[in-house]
């Protein structure tokens, strides 16, 4: 019955409309990548093998390199719902439990009634993550090695143990089967804290996720944007990596990934000259700093990739590929 689906992880499961909606569906440019054929084997192999079970994965690198995508490609594989949570410095306890609110209630049928009068109710809000706990979801946790309160991580610490069960003020939960958290994290660049030893022992594999190669960069901005020159494709590509690692090796925050790369080839194809797009779509994208875009220009005519995107510029105008697009 689910042959072209190997890796359900609970094909009896009856699931919700809602909840077949968030089931992610791949579209036609994702490419199964190793790392995603290597997770979906070692959880199916160990699903129902008791403390063996891997539902905690780690998928750690650089920005751009697809951890999201995967995590979203983990959901089509095992028919998991897919749900997630970005954290930020200031997250409180509530923000991984959920929280009590007020409720005005009125009394039936009189609008009449002064508000202030109307008796309040204290309703209890469950957050994202309880909800996919307990209904078996997987969740996507964002950056959780920013939460800058000890007492919270150990609250999301609970939350991810095997057997657990969480204390909410109204009642206690128990862990759904189905439950799977992909925790996605940058590298450790200047100003991020490692992540959490104990939320890393927590987890059962861990990818080590870097910038993919020019050829599959080449082949996925091809299937995304529909554009087949590979010449234009690689020297775009070439670009993006050595912006990148200059970013890197000057300390510069912003990210040249394979967002950019798509957005960049996009424009190309539309016709837009090659090095006005690469500001708007890659170099502004990382930082907007007069010396820091020095740094980056630098990178690339060392190399001599400046001077080639200029020759490109010169060829696709004579050849105006734009025209063969509309």
């Amino acid at each position: 019955m689910h042959h072209n689906q190997p890796y359900l992880l609970s094909p009896e499961r009856e699931l919700t409309e809602l909840e077949r909606a968030l089931i992610w569906k791949k579209p036609a440019s994702h490419q199964v990548s190793q790392a995603e054929k290597r997770i979906c084997e070692e959880v199916k192999r160990n699903w129902n093998r008791g403390e063996m079970k891997i539902s905690t994965i780690l998928l750690e690198g650089d920005a751009g390199s697809g951890k999201t995508q995967l995590a979203k490609a983990l959901s089509a594989a095992f028919g998991l719902p897919y749900t997630k949570v970005t954290c930020f410095a200031d997250m409180d306890k509530s923000d991984i439990i959920g929280a009590i609110l007020p409720v005005m209630t009125r009394a039936e049928g009189d609008p009449s009634e002064d508000a202030e009068a109307a008796p309040v109710e204290y309703r209890f809000y469950p957050s994202e993550i309880v909800r996919a706990y307990q209904n078996g979801y997987l969740l996507e946790i964002q950056e959780p090695n920013v939460i800058r309160d000890a007492s919270v991580l150990m609250a999301l610490n609970s939350a991810l143990e095997q057997d657990g069960s969480i204390n909410l003020p109204t009642e206690i939960i128990r862990r759904h089967p189905d439950f799977m958290v992909v925790i996605t994290t940058n590298r450790s660049y200047a100003g991020t804290k490692p992540l959490n030893e104990a939320l890393r022992d927590r987890v059962q594999h861990t990818e080590r996720m870097d910038m993919p190669t020019k050829d599959v960069m080449i082949e996925r901005a091809m299937a995304m944007v529909g554009y087949e020159d590979q010449a234009v494709l690689g020297l775009l590509a070439d670009a993006i990596m050595t912006l990148d690692q200059a970013a890197k090796a000057n300390a510069i925050k912003g990210v040249a990934g394979m967002r950019s790369y798509f957005y960049w080839t996009d424009a190309v194809a539309a016709g837009i000259p090659v090095t006005e797009a690469m500001y708007h779509k890659v170099i502004y994208k990382i930082t907007t700093d007069p010396d820091e875009i020095k740094l980056l220009e630098d990178a690339l005519r060392s190399r001599g990739l400046l001077a080639q995107l200029e020759q490109m510029e010169d060829s696709v105008k004579k050849n105006d590929f734009s025209g063969s697009l509309n």
